[in-house]
């Protein structure tokens, strides 16, 4: 993540086509960072206004303009998680990551999610499923930068260093900080079947409104989270233990009956979508330790589902 300090004349100038290949790993990048595709895809626009601001000897004197974007797209997003740390104070209710659209179905046996143009879309691992990116909320920013960066993407702590303003040694601290975040939310994988297995249970228990059908899927300290900001209806508050959310969780059809459920791949895992009158009106995703539901949260506010709107 240098650049020349000589002239750089007697080199090409980057191609079009070199520069916007950078594109898709901005994107995967500034989301991971971000939890927000909306504040993701402004982070790589303005990285790439920056860069088309320079004049072409300023261009080419860089030597790595792939480099170059992705910190310069880092520093961005390291600006603007400070600030979103601020704003959330004041979000009404639970702030949850905006959660990635994904058609996909997986009701006939979970399948990978295609898109018209996989250049465009966020690659899908464990690091962008919902559990990993709010464990990544309670983080520092300087931890997230330190961490993903290096962790998620193998930078080297000597570039890390230069994107987060400290020495490598103090980013090596706090990556090591990050990752004892992580171990301790005991994230655990389960088979990606096993987990379109019990959504799917989940799906059709709710929809029968069957109350002890879903308690038997539930962890006993399961929690369910809703993300409303303010501008469509949900809980100040999480529901906890596995009846409180099962009798909620019925009562919530009783009052939408015309509520329809779709099984859907949410940031790359088995998830469902509700609409009302083809309105997406809910996403949520599934947090699954071992044979039970642990977690599930879900997005009602209309500006995170809006890409879900027009997917």
């Amino acid at each position: 993540m240098t650049t020349r300090s000589g002239p750089a004349d007697d080199r090409p100038d980057p191609s079009l086509s070199e520069i916007m290949s950078e594109r898709r790993r901005l994107i995967n990048l500034a989301y991971r960072l971000l939890g927000s595709l909306a504040d993701a895809e402004d982070v790589v626009q303005e990285t790439y206004a920056r860069w088309y601001a320079m004049s072409p000897q300023d261009q080419r004197a860089i030597d790595s303009p792939g480099a170059w974007l992705n910190k310069v797209a880092s520093r961005i997003c390291l600006d603007l998680l400070g600030s979103a740390r601020v704003r959330r104070e004041s979000y009404v209710g639970v702030w949850i990551p905006e959660p990635l659209p994904d058609r996909t179905e997986w009701i006939s046996g979970w399948a990978g999610s295609t898109t018209a143009d996989p250049a465009d879309r966020i690659t899908l691992d464990e690091s962008i499923n919902m559990a990993f990116l709010v464990v990544l909320e309670s983080m520092t920013p300087a931890e997230r930068v330190a961490f993903i960066p290096h962790d998620v993407f193998h930078y080297p702590f000597a570039e890390v260093a230069e994107i987060v303003g400290r020495t490598p040694a103090a980013c090596r601290q706090l990556a090591w900080s990050a990752r004892r975040r992580i171990d301790a939310s005991q994230v655990v994988h389960t088979p990606t079947s096993r987990q379109a297995d019990l959504v799917r249970s989940f799906k059709q228990a709710w929809e029968a409104k069957d109350i002890d059908g879903l308690i038997s899927l539930l962890d006993p300290e399961a929690t369910a989270t809703g993300d409303g900001g303010g501008a469509a209806t949900s809980v100040p508050r999480p529901v906890e233990g596995s009846e409180q959310i099962a009798r909620f969780l019925v009562d919530v059809v009783h009052k939408a009956p015309q509520m329809t459920f779709l099984e859907r791949a949410v940031n790359g895992q088995p998830g469902l979508v509700a609409q009302l009158d083809g309105v997406t009106v809910t996403v949520m995703a599934f947090g699954i330790t071992g044979d039970r539901i642990k977690h599930i949260w879900a997005v009602r506010n209309p500006e995170k589902l809006r890409p879900w709107t027009t997917a």
